[in-house]
C-alpha cells in the first residue's frame, strides 16, 4: 500500500465533504457544491486550487474534463483511515441481530442466516466462510450399517452441530462391529479437536496394521474417512444478496457487474481473500485493487473474523460499491461477526 499523503486541514474538510456527497449519489462533485456543503468561507477559486492539489496527490480525479471530481481508491483509503466516524449500532438493531442468530439453531443454519442478515442490513452482498471441520471438537460418533458396503457416520461436533457422512467400505460390517469401532473412537477422542484427531489417526495408519486388532483397525479407517474435510470451494463460501448490487449500477456499469457476478460464481478469489483475514483482529476494509485480484473494480470488501473461545472459525463480510456507507456498514459487519461467534459457542 502506498504511503498516505499529508494534507492540510482545509483540504481534509473538502475531501470529507466530497466523499460524503459521492457516497450519497455517486456523482462527481463540483467546486460550487463543495463550497456550499463544506460551509467554508473561501472562494470557488480557492476550492478549485485545493482540488487540483488533491488531484496531484492522487486522492481525487475528474472522470470527465468538464465534470467535478470523485475520490480515487487512495482518497477513499485516506477517508476510511483518518476521517471515518463509526458510531455504535443502536440497541434495537443489536437486539435484532441477537434474536435472528438464535443459538438453538445448528451451525449450518446460523452461518447461512448470518450471511442473509448482513446482506439485509447493509443492502449489499453478504459473504461468510464456512468453518473447516478441523476447527470443531468431536463430542460423539456413531456408525450405522447401510446396504451395498456403506456406512452412515454420524458426527456430533462442538455442542450441537451434527454432520452425517456416507462411507463406502470394502465389505459389509455388522452392527456389533460398528458399535465397537464407535466405542473405541469415543473413548479415545471425545473432547479433542478434529485437527489433533487427524494427526493421531495419520500416525496410527503409518504404524504396522498388524499391531492393531480388528476393531481398532476398523475404527481408525472409518474415522479417517469420516473426519476428512472434503468441502470444495463452492461449499466453503456462502454468498447471499448479490442482486442488491444491481441497484447501484448504471448503464455504464453492466460490464463491471458481470465481472463481479463471475467472482461470486467462482468464489475462488473471495475465498482466498477471506482466508487471509481469518487470523486478523477487527474489521478489515479492502478498496478496489487492494483485494489483490482483478474484477472487483470500483467495489470494496469489508470483513470481520468470527470466533469461539478466541479461536477463529471463519470470516463474515460484505461486498459492495466503493461508495458504500462505511460508517454504518463497518459496525454492522463487526457486531454480526461477534454475535455469530457467541451463538455458535452456546
Amino acid at each position: 500500500m502506498t504511503e498516505t499523503p499529508v494534507i492540510s486541514e482545509r483540504a481534509a474538510i473538502l475531501l470529507k465533504t466530497l466523499v460524503a456527497s459521492y457516497i450519497q449519489d455517486g456523482q462527481p462533485v463540483g467546486s460550487k457544491q463543495l463550497a456550499h456543503d463544506a460551509d467554508l468561507n473561501v472562494s470557488s477559486a480557492t476550492i478549485r486550487n485545493v482540488m487540483a492539489d488533491l488531484e496531484k496527490k492522487g486522492l481525487v480525479m475528474a472522470p470527465h474534463t468538464s465534470a467535478g471530481r470523485v475520490p480515487t481508491e487512495q482518497g477513499l483509503r485516506l477517508f476510511v483511515e483518518k476521517f471515518l466516524d463509526v458510531k455504535p449500532l443502536n440497541r434495537e438493531l443489536v437486539e435484532t441481530v441477537q434474536d435472528t442468530l438464535d443459538p438453538n439453531q445448528d451451525a449450518e443454519a446460523l452461518i447461512n442466516r448470518a450471511s442473509q442478515l448482513v446482506s439485509e442490513l447493509t443492502h449489499l452482498a453478504g459473504v461468510v466462510t464456512v468453518p473447516k471441520t478441523e476447527s470443531f471438537v468431536m463430542r460423539h460418533v456413531e456408525f450405522l450399517p447401510l446396504p451395498e458396503k456403506r456406512v452412515l457416520a454420524i458426527l456430533v461436533l462442538n455442542e450441537k452441530d451434527v454432520q452425517n457422512r456416507v462411507l463406502s467400505l470394502d465389505r459389509d460390517y455388522s452392527q456389533d462391529e460398528l458399535i465397537g469401532a464407535a466405542n473405541f473412537l469415543n473413548s479415545q477422542f471425545s473432547g479433542q479437536d478434529v485437527e489433533s484427531i487427524r494427526r493421531t489417526l495419520i500416525d496410527d495408519l503409518d504404524r504396522s496394521r498388524e499391531a492393531m486388532n480388528t476393531a481398532m483397525r476398523l475404527a481408525v479407517d472409518m474415522a479417517a474417512r469420516a473426519l476428512d474435510d472434503d468441502k470444495d470451494e463452492a461449499d466453503s463460501l456462502i454468498v447471499q444478496g448479490e442482486t442488491n448490487l444491481v441497484r447501484y449500477g448504471g448503464a455504464d456499469d453492466t460490464a463491471q457487474l458481470q465481472k463481479l457476478f463471475e467472482i461470486f460464481e467462482r468464489k475462488r478469489e473471495l475465498l482466498g481473500l477471506f482466508d487471509r483475514c481469518v487470523d486478523s483482529e477487527g474489521v478489515k476494509i479492502f478498496i478496489g485493487s487492494e483485494a489483490g485480484f482483478d474484477g472487483l473494480g470500483d467495489c470494496s470488501v469489508i470483513t470481520s473474523t468470527y470466533c469461539v473461545d478466541d479461536k477463529p472459525l471463519g470470516v463474515l463480510g460484505v461486498v459492495g460499491p466503493a461508495r458504500m456507507n462505511y460508517d454504518h456498514i463497518v459496525p454492522v459487519v463487526d457486531v454480526t461477526a461477534r454475535l455469530l461467534g457467541e451463538a455458535l459457542k452456546l
